[in-house]
């Protein structure tokens, strides 16, 4: 990211996530963070931070780790449920510092987008808490403890420039491209075309700029900066002749003007656009690239293998062959034995012994089976026969030597059936990782699917019954109120579980006559959601009235509380019952969950569950797995994916368990 892209950002992402609370914090990889931000009454919003890369808001799904890095649980520690007060652009340099509001004071954020980048915390005091990276440098020190400093400014900061600031001139026979980017660090493209909208060249010396050009270029400089500090921002993405993404701009730039340009709504928009195809692909080159290191590592060890493979035969044919000639030649080389041992006992010394055999050596006699040479720190003597030199242990007989070439010859066989397996499984490998490259060259890189948009009864429990009529239900305190406060209307039923802590749940009629189906269902869902599931009671009745029977009370009762007039309709008996399963809304898996007989007539794919001995995690875990073997592979895979509390959303208080399965 450019200065100028950062500029451009700052003031949408004030206007987006000022305010909002920090609901959690995740570490995707080595170098980058994923803020999940929540307002009140609004989806969530997700803020991505890739050192050193890029900064904006996300609208895909990315795939969180399981187990938290060291560095995001010292993050979530400090910021988790803060609220968001400010971003800001340091000066003009590409760094971004997020300002938030703890219980402990004021925190800050510091994403650096320069060199390998680096988020750095900070605390009230101005010391850091925790950094990606701590590092010692000349001018100041990322260390835990240390005061806070922001880098030496790499160039004079464009919103101060004034004519008599502006001395590019001083930098002689530097070209002016290069001059630009020196003096106010803002990169080579936006040099480029400053100067191409003040028509001066590019390889202009600095020194020879007339004031005219001089002036030109300020006036250009402060153009641009001036439309981005307006709002009025242009942010497309840049395409070239081959159709491949070039770059994502906050303002129209004359150097691409030849270029297709796709516009886009943000600036936050057109970078995530961008960002995340760029991301995706350079994980398709990665994976690439590491299916041909892979390739080349299996064909090293396959030569490895195969030159083990010549030497281990070898060595069995000379092995076998030595055992061979020892028994054919056993008397001979006995002899020899029993000279050398017989000269020792002399008294000899194995240099006389050894000289005697060089003495013989040099007078021409030697035998066709004769002493070689003797290793005596060994106690081994090389013998040769018919031209073969071999050695033969002193302290051994000759049968004892011979079977030991024997043994040498089973065990390097036995080694040879070891490396003719390693080597067909080599190969094995050899031949898929070339197909498997292919296949990804002809794909185009996946982008993760995007983060599906809540409606906004997704605050409240819902279902739609079997004869088409909408359900609302309390969560807690806080909706029941707004249930009944904003959503009730006059034509509305209003349940209520007969038992202390127990949801509203609203059928919207819109003016029709609810069934005896849905009141039914509707009895059930109101019954299910209550604290007689925590209980694990097996029944509880339920009723309903009229909105005019529902009133506040005086004094107000506590929030979510409200006093029911009479009569009082009864539903008896009601079993506590829950199915949760899978519907697909714009492609996008959603989780739904109410009565069994509802559900059942909304999906196929579903799991019925009861009040048991459960926990709420496991038994999401377990639903959600049931979910996804119901399903075809691929489909099964993307259930897989559905984040758990998708699923606890419609799991009631307390603990329960899955009923038989029907499937």
């Amino acid at each position: 990211m450019t200065s100028f892209d950062i500029a451009a950002l700052t003031p949408e992402l004030n206007r987006t996530i000022a305010c909002a609370r920090i609901d959690n914090i995740y570490q995707i990889n080595p170098t980058t963070l994923l803020l999940k931000l929540r307002q009140p009454n609004q989806p969530s919003i997700h803020l991505l931070i890739e050192a050193g890369k890029r900064l904006h808001l996300t609208s895909y799904a990315i795939e969180k780790p399981k187990r938290p890095t060291a560095f995001c649980m010292a993050l979530r520690k400090h910021l988790r449920n803060s609220t968001v007060t400010r971003i800001l652009q340091h000066e003009f340099e590409r760094i971004i510092t997020i300002q938030m509001n703890t219980g402990k004071g004021d925190f800050q954020l510091i994403a650096e987008m320069f060199s390998r980048g680096n988020l750095i915390l900070v605390d009230p005091n101005n010391k850091i808490l925790h950094a990606l990276r701590y590092r010692r440098m000349r001018d100041r020190k990322i260390l835990r403890g240390e005061s806070f400093q922001h880098p030496p400014p790499r160039g004079r900061n464009p919103h101060e420039l004034t004519i008599s600031d502006f001395k590019v001139k001083a930098l002689g026979q530097l070209e002016i491209v290069k001059g630009l980017t020196k003096f106010l660090s803002i990169g080579g493209l936006y040099a480029e075309e400053i100067l191409l909208r003040a028509g001066v060249s590019n390889d202009t010396a600095c020194e020879s700029l007339t004031k005219q050009e001089m002036d030109r270029i300020l006036d250009e400089i402060h153009q641009i900066l001036s439309s981005i500090e307006t709002g009025k921002v242009e942010p497309q993405i840049v395409i070239d002749e081959r159709g491949v993404w070039i770059d994502a701009i906050p303002i129209f730039l004359k150097k691409f003007a030849h270029l297709r340009q796709e516009p886009y709504n943000t600036v936050n928009e057109a970078f995530d656009e961008y960002y995340t195809r760029i991301a995706t692909e350079e994980s398709a080159a990665d994976v690439s690239k590491e299916t041909e290191q892979k390739l080349a590592k299996q064909q090293r060890i396959l030569i490895k293998q195969q030159n083990a493979l010549k030497d281990s035969a070898e060595k069995i044919e000379q092995y076998q062959e030595i055992g061979d000639v020892i028994y054919t030649h056993f008397s001979e080389l006995q002899s020899l034995l029993q000279e050398i041992a017989s000269k020792k006992r002399e008294g000899e010394s194995w240099t006389q012994i050894i000289s005697d055999i060089k003495s013989e050596k040099k007078a021409g006699r030697v035998p066709a089976i004769h002493f070689h040479s003797l290793q005596p720190e060994r106690l081994t003597l090389n013998v040769s026969v018919d031209d073969l030199i071999f050695p033969l242990n002193i302290r051994r007989s000759i049968q004892v030597n011979a079977a030991d070439y024997y043994k040498k010859a089973k065990k390097t066989r036995k080694k040879l059936d070891g490396v003719k397996k390693a080597l067909g499984e080599t190969k094995t490998r050899i031949s898929r990782l070339p197909r498997q490259q292919v296949e990804l060259a002809k794909k185009a890189p996946k982008l993760p699917t995007k983060r599906r948009k809540r409606d906004w009864f997704e605050k409240f429990r819902w279902f739609h019954s079997s004869d088409g009529f909408f359900v609302l239900g309390g969560r807690d305190a806080t909706t029941n109120e707004l249930l009944i406060k904003r959503h009730m209307e006059p034509h509305d039923v209003v349940f209520h579980a007969d038992i202390v802590g127990a949801p509203f749940v609203l059928v919207k009629t819109e003016g029709k006559q609810p069934p005896e189906q849905t009141i039914s269902e509707s009895a059930q869902f109101a019954a299910s959601y209550s604290r007689a599931w925590r209980a694990m009671l097996d029944v509880v009745n339920v009723y309903w009235v009229s909105p005019q029977q529902v009133t506040k009370g005086s004094p107000p009762a506590k929030r979510g509380a409200f006093a029911i007039r009479k009569p009082k309709n009864y539903v008896r008996n009601v079993p506590l019952q829950v199915a949760i399963g899978i519907q697909m809304k714009n492609e996008h898996p959603i989780v739904i969950g109410g009565p069994p007989k509802a559900i059942s007539q909304h999906t196929t794919v579903y799991v019925e569950i009861v009040p048991g001995n459960q926990k709420s995690g496991e038994l999401a875990k377990h639903i959600r797995l049931l979910l996804a073997k119901r399903l075809p592979e691929a489909a099964g895979k993307r259930i897989l994916l559905i984040p758990l509390e998708e699923v606890q959303r419609f799991i009631p208080l307390g603990r329960g368990t899955t009923k038989p399965s029907k499937f």
